[in-house]
């Protein structure tokens, strides 16, 4: 890295110099004609030559820094106010699964190979304002993950962000699945986060303390039927975190979190399919309350969660808790779901975890050209169970992750998942317990 900083420096002397003898000769060049001229008018174009080519040699100077590295595109102007970048992700998942996961085909043994994520963005910024749009090509059609405008102008106040963004709910939902430990989220993070939303923000880090806010209202519909009420009127959640970070130094972490969200639901239906057993396109839906039971029309819901992270060098541990309780338009139907999951990890080649103040976390750089090499075990279990219907479910995963570069890394996860609860036997019959092999190859452009 440091030979490169040196080329580069070398190469930026070199064109300066270049510059700066440029204009030498071509003011030496001119001088001699100015001293024999006779003619005042010749003597001007002299001075306008040189003139411009001054003001040539100044822009050449001032030009923006290119890079393409990686096969996407940053552009920045030399002061850095203004910047401009094109890049994406693409994720190609092999799942191979059986017992629970393909119940509906008697526990056989299936796989599947697909394009998990093929996601581009477009993002830029001029002065205190900046931009994302992130597109999503995965599915049949194209879709808009992301489309955010943010205004960060405040002094010593909040950043101001609006358009479909993230909901502040869940460190490993916040985390990009670009970064996340596992191939997939635990249970919790996906039945509580709807992700991106509708909606606006303000939120504010203050470095001296390690404290972040986040505050924000958002459009409904993410659990129910259509996000609006019986007169048609939308419905909207208020989501609040807050998040310290005592210890933040390179290898070095301490997070601590809350989160809550009050979310209107209008009488729509909750969505029995809460979330899969943590592998995806499967037959059946492991974590699911109307298994045995009935859906319900919801007037509103009230979600909250504790989050925690610590890294010391090659090893973390991470670990949420959250609850929702659910009102229902009919008061016999109220209830209660929660859920937890725990993570540990280790870097064999001495890697660490890295902790962004907004209060999540990114993949490491391999320290050696050879790469680098994680291991990790996740426990994870989500009740959304009531007396007379739902499931249980409990997932272990163990993984490993090869990261060859910044860029590109491979990923192996294996789960054995066991459901339980009153509504188990219609969801799953005699099946109780799955196991899944998954693998995807990760690139960054």
């Amino acid at each position: 890295m440091r030979d490169k900083h040196q080329k580069s420096n070398m190469f930026f002397k070199a064109k300066n110099r270049k510059s700066t003898v440029s204009l030498a000769l071509a003011i030496a060049m001119g001088l001699p004609m100015v001293a024999q001229a006779n003619d005042s008018e010749e003597v001007k174009k002299l001075q306008q030559q040189v003139e411009e080519l001054s003001r040539a040699v100044a822009k050449m100077d001032q030009a923006p820094r290119v890079k393409t590295k990686g096969g996407g595109l940053e552009v920045e102007s030399k002061d850095g106010n203004k910047s401009f970048e094109m890049g994406g992700r693409f994720q190609l998942d092999y799942n191979r699964f059986d017992g629970a996961y393909n119940a509906k085909n008697d526990g056989a043994t299936a796989s599947d190979l697909f394009p998990r994520r093929i996601r581009t963005y477009v993002e830029g910024q001029a002065d205190n304002w900046d931009y994302k749009l992130l597109l999503d090509f995965s599915e049949d059609k194209g879709e808009i993950t992301l489309a955010r405008l943010r205004y960060k102008g405040f002094e010593n106040g909040p950043t101001i962000k609006l358009g479909k963004i993230r909901e502040d709910i869940s460190l490993e939902a916040l985390t990009s699945s670009k970064h996340i430990t596992a191939i997939s989220r635990p249970m919790v993070a996906n039945v509580m986060s709807p992700y991106f939303k509708y909606g606006t923000s303000a939120y504010q880090y203050f470095e001296s303390t390690g404290l972040r806010y986040a505050i924000g209202a958002y459009k409904g519909g993410s659990f129910g039927t259509d996000g609006q009420d019986e007169n048609g009127d939308m419905n909207l959640s208020v989501t609040g975190r807050l998040t310290w970070s005592p210890i933040h130094t390179k290898g070095k972490t301490l997070h601590f979190g809350a989160w809550g969200s009050q979310r209107d639901m209008g009488g729509d239906v909750l969505s029995e399919n809460f979330a899969r057993g943590e592998v995806r396109n499967t037959n059946v839906r492991l974590v699911n309350y109307a298994a045995g039971g009935e859906t319900f029309s919801v007037d509103n819901m009230t979600q909250y969660g504790f989050e925690f992270a610590g890294v010391y060098g090659p090893l973390s541990l991470q670990g949420e808790y959250s609850v929702r309780d659910v009102n229902a338009m009919e008061s016999f139907n109220d209830s209660s779901y929660d859920g937890y999951y725990v993570t540990a990890s280790y870097f064999l080649t001495g890697e660490s975890r890295v902790y962004k103040k907004r209060g999540v976390f990114n993949s490491p750089t391999p320290i050696a050209d050879s790469g680098a090499w994680e291991v990790f075990a996740r426990i994870s279990q989500f009740d959304a169970t009531s007396d007379t219907q739902g499931t249980v479910t409990e997932v272990l995963t163990v993984g490993t992750t090869y990261y060859l570069n910044k860029k590109i890394k491979f990923m192996a996860n294996y789960l054995i998942s066991d459901v339980s609860g009153p509504g188990a036997e219609e969801l799953v019959g005699e099946i109780t317990d799955g196991n899944a092999l998954t693998a995807r190859v990760q690139y960054l452009f």
